[in-house]
């Protein structure tokens, strides 16, 4: 199972032109449909009126072939968006969407010709894009009493776990987030530190 991998820290923009055709392409951070969307809706109407709008995307893992989606946009079929699609996915980074905006030029290119001119720019842009890794981190929960709070909280930063919320009730309830890595670490470093008073519960089963 991953536990980390490289996104797209930014957006990059690449355009050239290929036998009279210009090709803008795009790559770019994205970690939903929704986003992707967004994000290509915002292209179509920055570059208004162009014949074809070709994208693929990964808004997830890049082990993870069901958050993935392209498309050729009226090209024919598997000159575009496939292409696209194998290359972010080359690429092993995750959470990515790339779109090429095509202005026709008057020269047809054939299907082989079309694949190379879809993947160039993304290619391209693939080799500028800064990229930052991104550690995998599962919810959990502890609860602990008021005095145990800022150790519990030390551990927690100690292995590198995101507290996401606290409620104060009768006691706490700290919910926090933390790598595969990391768990059983915490696991026996909270068991040692507490004595067995307190029970750390994974709401994830990947943790389990």
């Amino acid at each position: 199972m991953i536990e980390s991998y490289f996104v797209p820290d930014q957006e990059v923009q690449f355009e050239e032109e290929i036998k009279q055709s210009r090709f803008i392409s795009f790559v770019f951070p994205v970690t939903s449909e929704p986003e992707f969307n967004h994000r290509l809706a915002e292209i179509r109407q920055q570059w208004p009126n162009a014949s074809h709008y070709c994208y693929a995307a990964r808004w997830a893992a890049p082990d993870n072939d069901v958050s993935i989606k392209s498309s050729d946009d009226g090209e024919p079929a598997g000159s575009a968006g496939r292409p696209m699609l194998a290359l972010l996915s080359g690429s092993d980074l995750g959470e990515v969407g790339a779109v090429v905006v095509r202005y026709y030029g008057g020269t047809k290119l054939g299907v082989g010709g079309l694949v190379r001119a879809y993947t160039s720019g993304v290619r391209h842009c693939l080799t500028l894009v800064a990229k930052r890794q991104k550690q995998l981190r599962y919810p959990a929960q502890v609860v602990c009493g008021y005095h145990e709070l800022m150790d519990m909280e030390y551990l927690l930063n100690k292995f590198d776990a995101l507290l996401t919320a606290r409620y104060f009730e009768q006691e706490v309830r700290v919910e926090f987030e933390v790598s595969i890595k990391q768990w059983p670490a915490l696991l026996t470093a909270v068991q040692a530190q507490f004595q067995g008073r307190l029970q750390l519960m994974a709401l994830s089963v990947r943790l389990n």
